[in-house]
This record gives C-alpha cells, structure tokens and sequence, in this order.
C-alpha cells in the first residue's frame, strides 16, 4: 500500500500541478492569519478582531481542502485518461472535452505523454486556441460568478461527468 503511494505520488503531483501550488500558497496564508488570530488573543481589548482572523483562517482552511479535492478530482481524470487512450488510442474528441480548463489540459497531457501521443495532444488544444496562459476555466472567464454553480462543482469534482 505504502509503496504503491510512493510509486504514485509523482504522477499525483504532476497530473494537477496549479492546485498543489495553489495548496501550499494558501497553506502558508492560513498558518499566517492562525498566527495573527492566537496574537490577537493575547490582547484583551482586540477581541473582535481575533474572531475576524479566526474566521478567516478557517476559510482558509476550507480553501486547502477544495484545492486538494481539485487535485485528486485532476488525479482520478489522468487515471480515467490514461485508461482510455490504453484501450482506444489517441482520439481528438477525448481531448476537446478536457480543454476548457488548465488543470484538466494539465492532466490529459500528462496521460498523453505516458501514453506516447503527446504532441497530437498538444496540437489539439493549439489549434483550439489554448496557450500556456490560460489557466482559468472558460466558464469562470466568461461568468465569474459559475464558480458557485452546481453544473460547475460537478464538473470540476467528479471527472467524466459533464453537465
């Protein structure tokens, strides 16, 4: 068990590398703000304020969470890739439907690259219009506010499922 995680960790780490960075960025922040809150404490006549940072720290802490969901979410969809170009080979359609997010590209080119079809991949989303810039998700470009959406959390934390 353990040295199949040991095997797996560096596909892990690279099949969904924007939210482990995004985890440790917001890790660090909520140790910060959990630092400040326990300060703040200390001082009776800054009550209020420690609640302020408290609350913020745990929304932090909720962020790490969706951020690792994120990635495992990445991970299952590398898995669920790497399966079907195995049976069926290197299909463009396959690669059209995890375009609209970096992550997802992030993932189907890991796939592709253990698969042998890297560069068909990558022509795929370049002809799409994808670059390295393009990280948000193109509902979220178009509509920031879909991030709440349900169609969208579903999308993004169950792979192969699309609304």
């Amino acid at each position: 068990m353990v040295r199949t995680f040991l095997r797996e960790l560096p596909q892990y780490l690279q099949a969904a590398p924007f939210p482990h960075l995004t985890t440790v960025k917001v890790s660090i922040l909520a140790v910060v703000s959990g630092c400040e809150a326990w300060f703040i404490l200390e001082q009776a006549e800054m009550s209020w304020a420690a609640w302020v940072w408290l609350a913020l720290t745990a929304l932090l802490a909720w962020g790490v969470v969706l951020c690792q969901a994120d990635a495992f979410s990445r991970y299952r969809e590398f898995k669920r890739l790497r399966r079907l170009l195995a049976r069926y080979g290197f299909r463009p359609r396959v690669f059209q439907l995890v375009a609209s997010s970096r992550c997802q590209r992030d993932a189907a080119l890991l796939a592709a690259r253990q698969a042998g079809c890297r560069a068909q991949a990558c022509r795929v989303f370049r002809e799409l219009g994808y670059r390295w810039y393009h990280i948000l998700p193109d509902a979220i470009v178009a509509n920031p506010l879909y991030f709440f959406h349900p169609r969208f959390l579903r999308s993004t934390f169950v792979p192969g499922k699309r609304a």
